[in-house]
Formats: structure tokens, C-alpha cells, sequence
């Protein structure tokens, strides 16, 4: 009998049976993972330990050609999914029954997120899947395996928020010196010992300086950003990345590299941390500094003036934060200034509920644009009724007669102000251009030094520092022309013609005011700059108007203006006006001598015209129920019917100009019919509920007035027929 040879076990059979023939059937997915781009140049033995797990793999039965390696996530992080397409792909192949083994170097560190992780437990256990790491083989479907890797997971989700709390008290903590680096805004540089100062080059300075310049005379960013463009301003700035890290490159200006200059309060030489967060919900995948949200300077962790060299000061730096908010687009701020010709946007309010007016445009003959300057808060916000409204060609001509009048006396002043600041932004521009011309100078003479010490015999490198030198010298050319061509167009000092000239336009200034190089955004500025707010009254329904000018300083002007209406009655003097006239009337004046009556007595229509006419007067007597011949004319006129009225009376009575109740009947909003006579008058039917019904339908506006008379107009379609009114020939009207 021969002796029985006794065997080792092969290595997965001493694994108390977890690995199963048809694991080997499934994939083993070996997992490759480091945190950080940096973690994978400076731990490569991390790495090489993880892509040897796949001998691991051959170890435990498994051949070669049924290993695969997920390595997608090289420089990924573990505390989130969004970022990691390897993660992803395996929790895919696992739900997919494809994979018997998944090892990992640690089993923890395949998901620090405790859901995540435990999705990859639920998803092994139901498709069978094993996980393995150099201490062992798990198997989620068994209770103590699954409480293990529980308690793996646990602890790596603790470690994971434990190393994260280290790194954020290290980093506020530097920072509560001043001493974190943080990304330097346009004109400032850092040393190599941590140091900040403003950028050594001048071009750089005088940019930044200009741009601040400039948004305190414009108090525009768009105005600023116009300028530049306009005279060929480049901004400088200090690269941050890519080959040419830490270089000096130039860019056109942009809106918002202006506004965060202005915006950024290292300017004032303040050292800020914590200006912005990250919100989860608005971060867009694949884009890592998205989400970004500004917080209130309360919630800064960070704010330590008189730290970084200083562009400008702190009231400086906090005037211009208050003007970009006032240019905001919103109830509470006067908004940005416009091209429309309302002069008074932003700073006339309702002296009824102290709300801030808006402005809308109506477009009148030959395309000019109306003014109109209305109260509509409450109608907005809780629908309610319009609170005040009036012209706004009238209010604007009173505030700019008070405004000239009071800048006649500073017209000196004004004129040697506007001539220095002219010539101290023409000298500014100027300098930038001198600056750019010496840079460009600089370069040919680099090129051309560089072309000299090269050896002649080296053709390869001499004809490229040859090519390098014409470029740089025909930049320079190109350069000096343009700077020519800008120089014949804006000189760099006053002449004396131009001199004389602001001196003889600021002792006119009304010619100033109206000259058509003047915009309307530039006296929207000079109104903002003398005036904080202007308050208006309307007087009842009339056309009296109280106007209160608070001006800068806190002095208070007090003034009453007249705004054109829409009606004769609504009139302060429309007792006294239809007095006169019906006494003149009744002593047999014509309708044109009425007129030179009235307009002598002062007494003026309601529209935007100034005078009275004899078209004017005539309907006037006609409203007032007066004038040539209209009672012998009320005598041939036929008896009306139960509540119907002539057109003109139901206008009266209901305060509803005639041309508006003539429209309605057109459309069949109301009921009427028209006489068969040469003056063809129109009788409309109106009882009490009806002439409710008219009221209402007046106060509403023109989009909700045309859907509630087409209500209006389906409910009396609805009525039986002999409900309707019947005209001269039997067809009912509605």
C-alpha cells in the first residue's frame, strides 16, 4: 500500500470557502486611486502598490486575461461622486453580475462618503461580489464581514472629517496673520518670500490708477469699459498658470475684470478671507470652481485693513461699492444711468406713499419719446390701483430751470474744473501710450542685442534671432502709428482755442444743457451729482402738482408745476373756465374770439398745448352744454327712452372722454345706436348696473379692459334675445 503524500492547500482553499469556483468565472477589479494630482507625482510607491494587487488577483485563482484594472480616478478625491467616472464604472460592472472580486489596498478608501460606501456593500452582497485587500477577503453578505467593513467605513468617513478639520483651522489660522497666499487681483505681485507689493512695472500702476479715475468721474462700469476700448487701454496682469506663470501679459478690458477691481478690497489694502462659498446645488459638473456664492462682509472670517499696499483708501473704496450698488436695477437704488430722456430716473419719489417713481416711455409723433413718470407700487405688488402718475416733460424742465440757476453763480469754477479734469485725463491716456511705446522699445532693443552676441558662423540660431528682431520692430512701428493717428485726434494738452471755448460754454450753460453732444446721460449724471431726491404730489385729480427738491447738502426747494390732463374737468379753474365762457357764449362772441378771452385771462387747456382755439372752445361749450345754436338743436333732437343718453351727456355724466365711449361702441362693448340725421348723433343704452359696469371698466388698464369687455361681451351674448337692445332696425346690439 503505498503512503498517502499529504499536500499543501493552495492559498484561496485556507479561506474558509468565501471564494467560490463561479467567483473565478467573474471579473477581480483591482481599483487604483490617489486623492490628488500632486499625491500621484509625489507618493508613486502608493501607486505601484496598488497596481501590484493584480498578483494579488493571479494569487487567488484568478488568470490574468480576467483581471481588470479601473484606474480612471488617478488624482480624484474619494469624499464625492461627481468627479469620479472610475468609481461610477465599477458600481456599474457590479450591478451588472460581471464581477466576483473587488480589491482595493484599503476597502475604506474606495468611498469616504458613508453612502456611497454602503451602496457598494448593497450592491456586492445582492450580485455576490467579494472585496479584498491585503488583510483579507470580505464578504458583504455575511454579518460579521459586513459589520467589519461597516466599521471601516465608519472610521474612514471620521478620518476623512477629521483630516479636513486639521487643514481648516491650519489655513484660517494662517490666515488670521495674513499670511495665507491668496490670488492676487491685477497690480500686485508677490516675492518670493511671501511678500506683496504693488507690481514693479508702471504701465500696470497707471492702469489701475486710471481705472479708479475714471469710475469716479463716470460712476459707470460700462462707462469705464468704453473709455479704455475707445483709447486702446490694455490691462496688465501677472499669469497664474501655463508656460508663462508669473509673467507679465496684457488683455483687453473686460466688464467684469473691471467690476472685480473695483469690487476687490485689497485695492484699500485690506486683507480679506472668506469672501465667497461653495454651493453644492450650483456647482456644474466638470467645472470645479463653479458655485461660487458671495457672502456679506458680517460673514467674512477674515477682514484686516492697512495690510497689502494700498491703491486707494477705505472711503474711497467704500463710496465706490455704494454707487455699483445704487446702479443696481431694483426698487431700493436709483439704478444705472440710461439713454432715455427721462432726466429724472432714480430720484423723484411719490409724495403720497414715499415709493420711488418709474419711468415709462410713450412714443408720440415722428418717433420722440414721451416721458411719464408713475407711482405703481401698489398696483404691481398687490393689485391695486395706479397711485399717482403725471407727465414727464413738464417736471423735468422745472428741475433743470432750478438746477442751472443754481450752478450760474459756480460757471467760473465749473469751467477751470472741467478744463483740469480734461487735461488730466488726456495726460493720464497719454502716459499709458508714452509707457507702452518705451516697452516695445525695450523689446527691439532685447532683439537686437540678442542678435548681435550670437556667433555669425551659427546660421540656424542667427536666422531666428534675425526673425525676432524684424518682429519686434515692425510691433514697434505699428505701435508708434497708431499712437500718431491718436495723438492727431486727442492731443495730449489743451490748446488755447479749446481753452477759450469751455470758458465761453460755462457762462451759457442753458446752451451747454441743450447742445446735441450733451447726452442724456450725461445730465442724468449732473443731476445725480447736486440733487439726493426730488418728491411730488399731485393735487387730487387736477393739474396742479406740489415738487419738494431735497439737493445735496440736505437744502430743501419747494415749487409747484402744471401737468397737462386728459379732460376739461379736471381742471382746478374748470368752474371758473366754464363760468367765462358760457357768459361770453351767451353775449353772442364767436368761438375764436372766446378764445382770445380765455388765453388772455390765463386761463389754459387741459393737453399739452398752451393757448385755446376756437376747435378748443367749441368743445368746451359743447361740454358745458352751451354755445351756437345747441338748444334749438336739443329741440329738434327726438325724446330718449328709459336710460339712454346722448353720447356727450353720458360722457359728462360718467367722466369718460367721448372718444373713448365712441371706440367702445365700435367694438361692441357697449350698447348704442346711431340716428339717421345729417349730424348722425349716437344714443347709447345705460342703466345704473351698466353705467357701474363703464366705471369699472375705465379704472382698469388697456390689457385687463380688453379681456373683462370680451367677458362682459360672451355673458350678454348668453342673454335671451329679447334682452338686447333693438335698433332702428331690429337687430339686437351688444
Amino acid at each position: 500500500m503505498n503512503p498517502v503524500t499529504m499536500t499543501a492547500p493552495a492559498p484561496w482553499e485556507r479561506l474558509d470557502g468565501k471564494i467560490q469556483p463561479w467567483h473565478r468565472d467573474r471579473l477581480a477589479v483591482v481599483y487604483v486611486r490617489q486623492s490628488t494630482p500632486q499625491q500621484v507625482i509625489d507618493h508613486a510607491e502608493s501607486t505601484r502598490l496598488q497596481y501590484g494587487l493584480t498578483q494579488r488577483a493571479v494569487d487567488l485563482g484568478w488568470p490574468p486575461s480576467r483581471v481588470l484594472v479601473i484606474d480612471e480616478d488617478l488624482g480624484h478625491s474619494a469624499s464625492g461622486l461627481v468627479d469620479r467616472p472610475g468609481f461610477q464604472r465599477l458600481v456599474s460592472e457590479v450591478g451588472l453580475d460581471h464581477v466576483g472580486l473587488v480589491l482595493g489596498v484599503e476597502m475604506s478608501r474606495l468611498a469616504r462618503s458613508g453612502r456611497e460606501w454602503h451602496q457598494l456593500l448593497e450592491l456586492c452582497a445582492l450580485a455576490g461580489a467579494l472585496l479584498a485587500d491585503p488583510d483579507g477577503v470580505y464578504d458583504p453578505a455575511e454579518h460579521n464581514d459586513r459589520m467589519l467593513l461597516g466599521l471601516k467605513g465608519t472610521i474612514s468617513e471620521a478620518e476623512l472629517h477629521l483630516i479636513k478639520q486639521r487643514m481648516w483651522n491650519g489655513r484660517i489660522g494662517k490666515a488670521r496673520r495674513g499670511e495665507l497666499a491668496m490670488p492676487l487681483p491685477v497690480g500686485y505681485l508677490r516675492l518670493p518670500d511671501g511678500q506683496v507689493i504693488k507690481d514693479p512695472d508702471e504701465q500696470v500702476q497707471a492702469v489701475v490708477h486710471l481705472v479708479f479715475d475714471l469710475f469716479d468721474e463716470l460712476a459707470l462700469i460700462n462707462g469705464v469699459l468704453r473709455f479704455l476700448v475707445q483709447n486702446g487701454i490694455q490691462v496688465g496682469l501677472r499669469a497664474r498658470e501655463g508656460p508663462e506663470k508669473g509673467q507679465l501679459v496684457w488683455r483687453r478690458p473686460s466688464r467684469i475684470m473691471i467690476q472685480n477691481m473695483l469690487r476687490h478690497p485689497a485695492y484699500a489694502g485690506i486683507y480679506v478671507y472668506g469672501r465667497s462659498r461653495t454651493d453644492p446645488r450650483r456647482r456644474v459638473p466638470g467645472r470645479p470652481f463653479t458655485g461660487r456664492v458671495r457672502t456679506p462682509r458680517e460673514n467674512w472670517h477674515v477682514f484686516l485693513p492697512g495690510v497689502l499696499p494700498a491703491y486707494i483708501d477705505m472711503d474711497r473704496h467704500e463710496r465706490n461699492l455704494a454707487r455699483i450698488e445704487a446702479n443696481r436695477a431694483r426698487s431700493l437704488s436709483m439704478g444705472a444711468l440710461r439713454d432715455g430722456p427721462a432726466l429724472l430716473v432714480g430720484l423723484i419719489h411719490c409724495g403720497r406713499c414715499g415709493t420711488r417713481m418709474t419711468v415709462h416711455y410713450q412714443r408720440g409723433r415722428g418717433g420722440k419719446l414721451w416721458p411719464k413718470y408713475e407711482c405703481g407700487r401698489l398696483k404691481s405688488d398687490y393689485g391695486g390701483e395706479l397711485c399717482q402718475q403725471l407727465a414727464g416733460a413738464c417736471l423735468d424742465r422745472h428741475v433743470t430751470g432750478l438746477l442751472l440757476a443754481a450752478m450760474a453763480p459756480a460757471a467760473l469754477e465749473v469751467s477751470l474744473a472741467a478744463a483740469e479734469q480734461a487735461q488730466h485725463r488726456r495726460e493720464a491716456v497719454d502716459r499709458i501710450w508714452r509707457q507702452r511705446l518705451e516697452r516695445a522699445d525695450y523689446a527691439v532693443d532685447r532683439a537686437r542685442r540678442q542678435y548681435q552676441l550670437a556667433e555669425p558662423e551659427n546660421r540656424l540660431v542667427v536666422r531666428e534671432l534675425e526673425r525676432g528682431w524684424e518682429h519686434a520692430l515692425a510691433e514697434r512701428q505699428q505701435l508708434g502709428e497708431e499712437y500718431d493717428r491718436f495723438t492727431a485726434t486727442r492731443p495730449r494738452l489743451l490748446t488755447t482755442d479749446e481753452r477759450e471755448q469751455i470758458r465761453a460754454l460755462a457762462q451759457d450753460l442753458p446752451a451747454v444743457w441743450q447742445a446735441p453732444t450733451t447726452t442724456d446721460a450725461d445730465r442724468k449724471q449732473l443731476m445725480r451729482h447736486l440733487i439726493e431726491k426730488i418728491t411730488v404730489t399731485v393735487i387730487g385729480d387736477s393739474e396742479r402738482v406740489t415738487v419738494q427738491i431735497t439737493w445735496a447738502g440736505g437744502h430743501q426747494t419747494d415749487g409747484e408745476v402744471v401737468r397737462p390732463v386728459a379732460r376739461l374737468d379736471q381742471l382746478s379753474y374748470f368752474p371758473q373756465l366754464a363760468a367765462r365762457a358760457r357768459e361770453l357764449s351767451e353775449a353772442g362772441q364767436p368761438a375764436s374770439a372766446i378764445a382770445i378771452v380765455l388765453n388772455s385771462e390765463k386761463l389754459r387747456p387741459p393737453k399739452r398745448v398752451e393757448e385755446f382755439s376756437a376747435t378748443g372752445v367749441r368743445e368746451l361749450l359743447r361740454q358745458i352744454g352751451c354755445g351756437s345754436g345747441q338748444h334749438h338743436r336739443r329741440l329738434l333732437e327726438p325724446a330718449l327712452g328709459p336710460h339712454e343718453w346722448w353720447l356727450n351727456d353720458l360722457a359728462r355724466h360718467t367722466r369718460i372722454p367721448r372718444i373713448t365711449l365712441y371706440g367702445w361702441i365700435k367694438r361692441g362693448w357697449v350698447t348704442g345706436r346711431q340716428l339717421d340725421e345729417p349730424r348722425r348723433p349716437w344714443i347709447v343704452q345705460a342703466n345704473p348696473e351698466e353705467l357701474e359696469r363703464l366705471h369699472r371698466l375705465h379704472q382698469q388698464s388697456r390689457g385687463r379692459r380688453s379681456q373683462q369687455a370680451w367677458l362682459d361681451h360672451q355673458q350678454t351674448a348668453t342673454l335671451p334675445h329679447n334682452e338686447g337692445a333693438q335698433s332702428d332696425d331690429g337687430k339686437t346690439q351688444l
